[in-house]
């Protein structure tokens, strides 16, 4: 599945819960089911995703011409956001992630359902992640 397909699942599965309640519950019971875990070295100042509201961590990895995270966040949402990005993000070509426009994920209506706190935090989490990217793809 592309990172757009993935999209549009989301807003199929966003459009059938149908108010912001539904899928804020939606995103937590994602985090309850998460079992990505880092181990307690990996959760450093490096790793450390700067811009979050709560802790979270993120370790990248580029192989195989892939780019590979793996993210442990300490809240409840963010436990719920990460498996949801991850889907979208995770194991793609760095090409495939720098040409995939971010803004898209409005049509998800984030912006009615994360407080700006929470929207900062997205934005970080993003940044990371195609800062990687990018750096994956010039190592190649």
């Amino acid at each position: 599945m592309t990172m757009d397909e993935q999209l549009e699942a989301y807003k199929e599965d966003f459009s059938l819960l149908g108010d912001k309640d539904a899928i804020v519950e939606y995103i937590l019971d994602l985090g309850k089911q998460n079992d990505m875990r880092l181990k307690p070295d990996e959760k450093n100042e490096k790793t450390l995703i700067k811009g979050c509201s709560s802790p979270a961590w993120m370790v990248e990895e580029c192989k195989d011409g892939k780019v590979h995270f793996r993210v442990e966040g300490s809240s409840s949402l963010a436990k719920g956001m990460i498996p949801l990005l991850l889907k979208i993000f995770n194991d793609r070509t760095p090409d495939e992630i720098l040409s995939f426009d971010a803004s898209k994920l409005n049509e998800l209506g984030f912006d009615k359902i994360l407080s700006p706190t929470r929207l900062q935090s997205m934005e970080a989490f993003l940044k990371r992640i195609y800062s990687f990217a990018k750096e994956c793809k010039e190592k190649n």
